[in-house]
């Protein structure tokens, strides 16, 4: 990315940081680990946690943000189950990928143009007009929140296997 676009580098490295830990977190769990869920109300799996925050990151970035041609099933997201991580991986992977090369040509300037976020991108809740700029910042706390979900269900999945 240019230097020009500072505050566009900026977003990708801590996005960089954020699908790393994503991945770093999922790497190495069996099946049941990855499809446990918490012994509490309307908890989920780390599997269907991790799909459900990419599929935010995608509609959030490369459909309301960027504005390319994205479909969003996000009840579908929190019922993805899997019999191992590297489909997460992967997905992150691409993911990231197509985000920093459609934020690589996104005009630093448009960050302060607002969009209408179709409510399938949009998710649970009413849908408001949000800034390029808004809609990133969306992502980069969704994510961090999601992350520490995972995180803490990680340890207690993996806490549970060997009790």
């Amino acid at each position: 990315m240019s230097a020009a676009n500072g505050e566009i580098d900026q977003y990708a490295k801590e996005l960089r940081k954020l699908f790393g830990r994503l991945c770093k977190s999922v790497e190495g769990l069996s099946d049941e680990q990855l499809n446990w869920r918490p012994p509490a109300a309307q908890t989920n799996s780390i599997f269907a946690i991790a799909t459900h925050t990419l599929g935010n990151a995608r509609a959030w970035i490369l459909g309301i943000c960027c504005g390319a041609p994205i479909e969003r099933d996000r009840p579908a997201e929190f019922r993805a189950s899997g019999k191992e991580a590297s489909p997460i991986v992967a997905g992150a992977h691409g993911l990231l990928a197509e985000i920093e090369a459609a934020l690589r040509k996104l005009p630093v300037e448009s960050l302060d143009e607002l969009r209408e976020p179709r409510q399938q991108l949009w998710g649970a809740g009413t849908v408001e007009p949000v800034t390029g700029r808004e809609a990133i910042l969306h992502v980069v706390e969704h994510f961090a929140t999601h992350l520490g979900q995972i995180e803490v269900t990680r340890d207690l999945a993996v806490s549970q296997a060997k009790s």
